[in-house]
């Protein structure tokens, strides 16, 4: 799927949670990581009319498709406890933590790691992910 299916994907799930209309599982978790993001709700909304909108890092500017989606990778890897332990580091972290905010501090160890593994061109390092997931508790 491509970025504007994907923003799109969003969108659907959004204006759907909001006229309470039956969600797939993937779009009651994309509506419920959308509804604690409301800093975002704006950019959910200009979907249709820009698409394509870039959002740019050294402007200072926060991408929050991106954001949303570290938000459900992090959920999907706590599910399936991949890499495994990061559940019960999850667990810890959301007893010290709002859950929200204990994800915020898990995505950017995730964020961190897939950043590394595209600039080294390969896959990401999960032992390392999981040593510096531990170190956030």
């Amino acid at each position: 799927m491509n970025r504007h299916g994907i923003r799109q994907q969003y969108l659907n799930a959004w204006q759907k949670a909001q006229q309470g209309q039956p969600l797939s599982a993937l779009e009651a978790s994309i509506a419920e990581v959308i509804a604690t993001h409301p800093e975002y709700h704006a950019a959910i909304e200009q979907i249709a009319k820009n698409p394509e909108q870039d959002f740019f890092a050294e402007l200072g500017e926060t991408n929050p498709f991106l954001h949303m989606g570290l938000h459900l990778g992090l959920r999907e890897q706590v599910s399936t406890d991949r890499p495994a332990g990061i559940l019960h580091i999850y667990t810890n972290l959301c007893r010290q933590h709002s859950q929200h905010d204990a994800e915020h501090l898990m995505i950017e160890v995730l964020a961190k790691a897939l950043w590394e593994a595209e600039r080294a061109g390969k896959l990401p390092d999960e032992a390392a992910y999981l040593d510096a997931l531990k170190e956030l508790s």
